[in-house]
């Protein structure tokens, strides 16, 4: 008698328990009903696109076109917005997994977006232009960037526009202003984007020696994107619908664009072609990944050289009695530890190329040369506080067994103490070079084809996002795994017979 009660209490808090769970799933607006008023909208942005989305001058508040945009419309639908601040190649897998409500980021609207998201009614219309320096060819067209190097943003329209023209060298970066800093610095002959905010960036920032080549590509419209079969696409509707009504939509575009709106579809162009749903080519795949673990091996392989290089020589400078030496070494391991390698990586590469131009003198770096670098000088000073701990762990009796010997100091350091130091070292060792493998990952901020950004351009056009990082999760798995044997391997080969 008190087991069956008992099993049907199980029943019954496990009933209430999927109860309560439907309705808070119900009451997060991710789509399974329309959210209650009052129930704020999650709303994606990519804040690196001005003048749609940026972040203000004076007040470093979230503002531009599409922010204003979203917040009428929620206004008018009685829903308060929170943005959330994303990556443009991001936004779509953010909408498949439902973690947001919807993206307003000047998105064009596609048919094979519109595979994997549903779009609002157009809110803008624009198009692809090309960007050049100052005295040079006027690429007017496409097919005038053949056999040409191009900057565009990784999972935009010119992104796709460029690399289907044959012979193009394109280099995709994660936000527009880093692939047009790429044209200023020289580094590409051309810059592929939507018009309105290429030329916005040139106007407000005051560029000199960049221009627009020619007039618009093509004929393109935004849209929200929002959640497959959300029913907020027709609160936003209504709200667009209003909008453009009583003229806040003109006024709005009037205000960022200092001219009127002009007349917008009910539907974009672009849906009425049709489109299959892209497709994940599993060849394709294997193919770009191992390429890209082959860059990322490479990238490895070179900085741990360098750096171990490196980190002998401010390991020793440290060890030394040369004041200006010891002090020049802690300064340098102080600032290459204390600062992120993301941002020695932009200062590498676009910092003083720009330093350069701003003094007059040509510089610019190649990106597997800026790579190699960064992670080079990054790893030698954290290498070299694990050799010094290593040389320093050695006891005073093998340096006085040393010095009886009458070794100099360099034969001294090369038979007696280095030699034990790094078998004491090398564990440590081990981890920064496995480290260092999944830190290559950090060179696709600079437009850098390793593996991690192999699978991030692929997610960009299929919008495949868990297969895709599941198998470059795996391909480093197997990278990081060989590596620690190889290590273990060595560290075995070095160990005095018991």
């Amino acid at each position: 008698m008190n087991r069956t009660v008992g099993r049907r209490g199980t029943r019954l808090l496990l009933g209430l328990l999927v109860m309560v769970g439907l309705l808070l799933a119900s009451g997060t607006g991710i789509g399974l009903r329309p959210a209650r008023a009052n129930t704020p909208w999650q709303v994606g942005v990519d804040p690196t696109y001005p003048p749609f989305e940026m972040q203000a001058a004076d007040t470093g508040e979230l503002t531009g076109l599409d922010v204003e945009l979203m917040r009428e419309i929620g206004r008018r639908s009685g829903h308060p917005i929170q943005f959330v601040a994303l990556p443009f190649s991001g936004l779509i897998p953010a909408l498949q997994s439902r973690n947001l409500d919807a993206a307003a980021s000047a998105m064009t609207i596609t048919a094979e977006r519109a595979q994997t998201v549903d779009f609002s009614r157009p809110y803008f219309a624009a198009g692809l232009a090309i960007a050049v320096r100052d005295g040079s060819p006027d690429l007017v067209s496409l097919d005038a960037l053949k056999g040409r190097k191009v900057a565009v943003q990784i999972g935009s329209t010119g992104a796709k526009a460029v690399q289907a023209v044959p012979g193009v060298t394109v280099v995709q970066f994660d936000a527009a202003p880093l692939a047009l800093q790429e044209l200023i610095n020289g580094n590409v002959e051309a810059y592929v984007n939507d018009l309105p905010a290429t030329l916005y960036a040139i106007r407000e920032a005051k560029l000199q020696g960049v221009r627009i080549a020619g007039k618009p590509l093509t004929a393109d419209f935004y849209g929200i994107a929002l959640p497959k079969g959300s029913p907020l696409v027709a609160e936003i509707n209504r709200a667009l619908d209003s909008m453009l009504a009583d003229g806040s939509y003109d006024s709005l575009h009037r205000r960022w664009f200092n001219q009127p709106a002009p007349p917008l579809p009910l539907v974009a162009p672009a849906l009425a072609q049709g489109s299959g749903e892209a497709q994940l080519n599993p060849r394709r795949l294997g193919l770009n990944l191992l390429r890209g673990a082959g860059v990322t091996l490479a990238l490895t392989v070179l900085s741990f050289g360098f750096g171990l290089v490196g980190a002998c020589l401010l390991a020793f400078s440290q060890l030394g009695r040369v004041r200006i030496l010891r002090w020049t070494s802690q300064l340098y391991i102080a600032f290459f530890r204390g600062t992120p390698m993301l941002v020695q990586l932009f200062l590498i590469y676009f910092g003083l190329p720009a330093l350069c131009r701003d003094l007059g003198l040509p510089f610019s770096l190649d990106r597997f040369v800026a790579a190699v670098l960064a992670l080079s000088l990054n790893g030698a000073a954290y290498m070299a506080e694990t050799l010094r701990g290593g040389i320093e762990s050695i006891e005073a009796s093998q340096w006085d067994a040393a010095d009886a010997l009458a070794m100099n100091p360099i034969e001294r350091m090369r038979f007696v103490i280095f030699p034990q130091a790094l078998r004491r070292v090398l564990p440590p060792l081990a981890n920064e070079g496995i480290t260092l493998i999944k830190d290559t990952s950090l060179a696709a901020v600079i437009g850098f084809d390793e593996l991690f950004r192999e699978g991030q351009l692929m997610v960009a056009t299929t919008y495949r996002a868990f297969e895709i990082y599941i198998a470059v999760a795996i391909v480093y798995l197997v990278m990081t795994s060989t590596a620690a044997a190889l290590f273990r391997g060595l560290e075995r080969r070095l160990s005095p017979p018991a």
